[in-house]
């Protein structure tokens, strides 16, 4: 089932679901229902915004209890784990609401910084200060993608699937040449 047609059987608790397990993909494709009015734009904000709030906590928690012990039993985490302590030490203010939007670094550095000696209320302001800033923005770009679907349709005569393909194409090449670049490196 594709994450379209997830948000579209199962609705709020899809987006709920995708937002707590860090679902970008799943609140685009929320933004894009409420635009085709679907959903609700308030409500997958406000959803994605709380759902990720919590997907965020039980990775902050596991550091401050058990980070060591994560590390131990994944050596592979500890390279992330250095290069999240550096961050802490000099921009920790920053660092939480960042994670956010940096892909591959959310759930380590969400451990690091629970081993940190950040507070957990800190923590939490921040972090719930930064989940509505993450859902606002991938929920209206979903909403904008939905509006420049059906613009750029109606001017052109193209069907907002042949769209939606063609960009989906492109977005699967440009994965799969980044990957490549990444193989090759390693």
């Amino acid at each position: 089932m594709s994450v379209i047609g997830f948000i579209q059987q199962y609705g709020y608790l899809a987006l709920a679901l995708g937002s707590f397990l860090e679902g970008e993909a799943v609140v685009l494709a929320a933004g894009l229902a409420a635009y085709h009015q679907h959903l609700a734009l308030p409500y997958v904000i406000a959803i994605a915004a709380v759902a990720s709030f919590l997907g965020d906590q039980p990775y902050f928690y596991a550091g401050r209890k058990y980070g060591t012990t994560i590390l131990q039993r994944f050596p592979s985490l500890h390279s992330r784990k250095t290069r999240i302590d550096q961050l802490i030490e000099r921009h920790h203010m920053l660092l939480v609401p960042s994670l956010r939007f940096l892909y591959g670094l959310r759930m380590v550095g969400l451990i690091a910084i629970g081993m940190s000696k950040l507070g957990t209320l800190p923590f939490q302001v921040i972090n719930l200060i930064s989940a509505f800033v993450w859902a606002l923005a991938f929920a209206l770009m979903g909403y904008g993608t939905g509006h420049g679907l059906e613009f750029f349709g109606e001017a052109s005569g193209i069907t907002q699937a042949t769209v939606l393909a063609t960009l989906l194409l492109f977005g699967t090449i440009a994965y799969f040449i980044r990957l490549r670049r990444r193989n090759s490196e390693n």
